[in-house]
């Protein structure tokens, strides 16, 4: 077995922690020894598992570990694995053993999580610590940049085109053979029906952007 810990206690930390524990179900495979948290002080419990500390801690750990990122927000993602210098440090992608995932095509990136009752079918590239919550859904010819992240219930049509560090809300849904800029927020309940430009929220049926951001 291999050690594992989660950068995160919050919410969905808490989830992954049961995503690693449906895991072991099916085969013991991971060691969880607790969570990393910057926003925690070391040492406290969390559903009867210890905070180890903070980035920094986790920087200074001199044995191999395991790490899942137990965090939605793209851009927080982003700047919690600049700062991981640790050599010992290893991202495995933790995929539910209820995802279903097609055999011609599929790529998934390192430190990806995929969440249970998610569908990914064929012929699709994810890349790096790309998060699907439960129950999304991935269509044919389908490209995700890192970081990106998707609540529930997401469906993603085929020939869809997302950049890096894309968030998109629960229940959205993407229509087919559209992109989606980097850094771009779709609020949950939205339906995509033409693509969006870079670093924009975008709400509503049909989606439109509302504002601009950094």
């Amino acid at each position: 077995m291999k050690n594992i810990a989660i950068i995160g206690a919050g919410g969905f930390g808490r989830e992954v922690k049961m995503l690693i524990d449906d895991i072991n179900s099916r085969g013991a495979k991971y060691n969880f020894i607790g969570f990393y948290d910057d926003g925690l002080e070391k040492g406290t419990v969390v559903n009867n598992h210890i905070v180890l500390g903070g980035i920094d801690d986790l920087n200074k750990t001199d044995k191999k570990l395991c790490v899942a990122l137990g965090i939605g927000d793209p851009n927080l993602k982003s700047k919690i694995i600049s700062r991981i210098t640790n050599p010992d440090i290893e991202f495995p992608e933790m995929i539910h053993p209820s995802v279903l995932i097609g055999k011609d095509e599929v790529s998934i990136g390192k430190g990806t999580i995929i969440c249970a009752g998610t569908i990914i079918t064929c012929n699709i590239l994810i890349k790096e610590f790309v998060t699907l919550n439960l129950m999304c859904t991935v269509g044919h010819d389908t490209q995700i940049g890192s970081f990106a992240s998707f609540m529930p219930s997401v469906n993603i049509s085929g020939e869809v085109k997302i950049e890096d560090k894309v968030y998109v809300g629960t229940g959205a849904k993407i229509i087919n053979q559209l992109e989606i800029g980097t850094g771009t927020i779709v609020g949950a309940g939205a339906v995509v029906s033409k693509s969006l430009p870079a670093k924009c929220t975008a709400v509503g049926i049909p989606a439109k952007p509302i504002k601009f951001h950094e």
